[in-house]
């Protein structure tokens, strides 16, 4: 019984580290680190608190990394963001403010300047990743196509 109970007592601290060095991957990439943030929670608290050009570049070129480079267990952008940068490009300012700003580095990295039909598009695979999301999606595609 003294063997079992020794035995016990030094397995124990093994089985409790060892149990501490799986961490869950998390279901969703939100970008790098920064400050301690994700890069994602970094330009978007920035864009809305200052509502500067440089802000809303740094944004629109996380978003396109998150979705061009998903990580997470499910690899594919967490929920809304698609909706959100496609709908940020419906916006014709948001295309004459990323030409005008963004440094040719953050141009290279969104290759795209079809900017209104790449945002119904990112509405689109919203849908497609996020089926639930097709009731809030589908109205705002259909006004836009309306317009035109």
């Amino acid at each position: 019984m003294r063997k079992v109970l020794l035995a016990f007592v030094f397995a124990l601290p093994v089985l409790v580290l060892s149990s501490c060095v799986y961490t869950p991957k998390s279901l969703y990439s939100w970008g790098g680190k920064i400050n301690g943030t994700s890069m994602y929670e970094e330009y978007a608290y920035k864009h809305y608190k200052s509502q500067s050009p440089e802000a809303l570049c740094g944004l629109l070129v996380t978003y396109e990394s998150m979705i061009n480079n998903p990580g997470g267990e499910r690899m594919v952008p967490p929920p809304g963001i698609c909706a959100e940068y496609g709908y940020m490009l419906l916006d014709p300012e948001t295309a004459r403010v990323f030409a005008e700003t963004a440094t040719d580095r953050q141009k290279s990295m969104i290759v795209r300047t079809d900017y209104a039909e790449y945002g119904v598009e990112l509405l689109q695979r919203e849908i497609e990743y996020y089926p639930e999301a097709k009731k809030f999606i589908e109205p705002i595609i259909n006004r836009i196509k309306h317009q035109d």
